[in-house]
């Protein structure tokens, strides 16, 4: 059995800052708080309360409270509460519970804020779009139902987070949010709303009944109407259909996708004796018959690839009519287990694109972006708070999943307007992990000479180690591109079965 490529550790961005010496968090938030004018956004956006505390203090200290070390709510009104409110915690519970505040929009206004703080440049501009599952098993918690979860390979019930998000080279930034509720063992609402008709009410029944491409175009719908360009969609295989496709078309959007080996059809055409052959055939028809043994060298990157121009029917059932377009196929190999000498039969991915015109380096390049959602979903789950309300109430589950998303865009906006000691450490690793994706591909080659003729130099006193020194960089870098690019055995083998 071929052991899975070790892949390096996602960073954390809150956690140099938690534990920056003389750092107070408190005092820096507060300060964020107010240069990116988030009482004014809240206001805006339409969060209103009509006695007792001001609807802005309870939504700061809700931001808050996750970055003072405290794992639940109760935990922080028993300990810390009363230093920023006089606000109870039933206070906090009550606005997590409303049923008419409009999360998303304060989530779109402030990620639209964070991204103008960003340098203006003609960087890669892209929405990324990803899922994730949070594990959950409590009875009286609606929303919660059966999904697959490709990471353990088995069906977990919890609750499936879609998310948008978007991604350049200063940064990603988190743009929408949806719990999706698959059709499999869903749990009902365990206490009616008070108004079906609210902002809530209808966001779950749109959670049970659109599908999760439904759900997507209109993300991306609603963020370009707020003022988000992107060029491009990034999603993988698990997003990779004809009606993702037809709705990066409606949107004027370049898809970038990985796509599944499945039974999905393309149209090859090509000449024999200068007549045209037309064959549809699914990704490992193509690879047996046209890509097999004929790959070539991708310039600056380990890997092989083999391009194929074909066409492909967005029809969505027989009876329509046949939609016919032209995307480019990226089929991708390389050698990811080291201790195998040859790539294996099933060791290769395939990108498509629906611009025929980007050559692959560019489309591995620009696909390298979506890495950085991982990096998002691990720190909202390690720090950020993701779905750690306790509350049975749905409304608490739509303000977690977008608070999460604020909170991070704070971070971002930390990374890009604060000088302070407390966030530069936070600043920095962030620039580093989003920047390296696009620059690793083009720099690493000019390293590699560099600190080749470094070693060379110093070969007569280290010997046999610097072929040592120099596989071990090799092997690190190699590692870097299969988890941005998703090219790990595992994921290789899921793909294919």
């Amino acid at each position: 059995m071929n052991i899975a490529t070790k892949i390096t550790g996602l960073p954390a961005l809150t956690t140099d800052l938690l534990q920056s010496e003389g750092c107070l968090v408190d005092n820096l938030f507060a300060d964020l708080w107010k240069s990116m004018g988030m009482n004014a956004l809240v206001s805006k956006v339409g969060f209103s309360k009509r006695s007792g505390t001001p609807i802005t203090e309870l939504v700061y200290v809700l931001t808050l409270w996750v970055w003072l070390k405290k794992d639940t709510i109760g935990m922080f009104a028993r300990e810390s509460l009363h230093y920023f409110t006089t606000a109870e915690k039933d206070a906090l519970y009550s606005t997590l519970n409303r049923e008419d505040l409009n999360w998303r929009k304060l989530n779109l206004q402030t990620a639209v804020k964070t991204i103008k703080q960003m340098p203006v440049s003609q960087s890669t501009k892209a929405f990324v779009l990803d899922d994730s599952i949070k594990i959950r098993h409590g009875k009286k918690m609606p929303g919660v139902s059966s999904h697959f979860d490709h990471t353990l390979g088995r069906s977990v019930m919890g609750q499936q987070v879609l998310n948008l998000g978007y991604s350049c080279e200063h940064g990603f930034v988190p743009l929408d949010s949806e719990i999706f509720v698959s059709k499999v063992k869903a749990q009902g609402l365990y206490e009616d709303f008070k108004d079906a008709r609210s902002i809530v009410g209808k966001r779950y029944l749109q959670a049970q009944q659109l599908t999760k491409p439904q759900m997507a175009k209109s993300m991306m719908a609603r963020a370009i109407r707020g003022g988000v360009n992107a060029e491009f969609l990034l999603a993988d295989a698990w997003f990779g259909t004809k009606a993702m496709l037809r709705s990066t078309e409606d949107l004027s959007l370049t898809a970038i996708v990985r796509m599944k080996k499945s039974k999905l059809k393309y149209r090859l055409t090509t000449y024999k004796n200068e007549q045209e052959v037309v064959r549809d055939l699914d990704l490992k028809e193509l690879y047996k018959q046209t890509v097999r043994k004929k790959w070539q060298k991708i310039l600056g990157q380990p890997y092989q690839c083999k391009v194929l121009d074909v066409q492909l029917n967005l029809a969505g059932s027989k009876k329509e009519p046949e939609q016919w377009r032209n995307v480019r196929l990226l089929f991708v190999r390389g050698n990811t287990e080291l201790e195998k000498k040859e790539t294996g039969k099933h060791d290769w991915a395939v990108f498509l694109s629906t611009d025929i015109n980007l050559e692959p380096e560019k489309i591995l390049e620009i696909y390298a972006l979506r890495w950085a959602v991982e990096v998002y979903f691990k720190e909202a789950k390690q720090h950020l708070g993701f779905l750690k309300e306790q509350s049975t109430h749905y409304a608490a589950y739509i303000a977690s999943i977008h608070l999460v998303a604020i909170r991070f865009c704070l971070l971002i906006s930390a990374k890009q307007s604060t000088g302070s000691s407390g966030f530069s450490e936070v600043r920095s690793s962030l620039s580093h992990n989003l920047r390296d994706i696009n620059y690793a591909t083009r720099l690493w080659q000019v390293f590699k000479a560099v600190i080749t003729g470094a070693l060379n130099e110093l070969k007569d006193l280290l010997g046999e180690a610097v072929t040592l020194v120099m596989e071990t960089i090799e092997e690190h870098i190699n590692c870097f591109f299969v988890q941005a690019l998703q090219l790990d055995p595992k994921t290789l083998r899921l793909e294919y079965q």
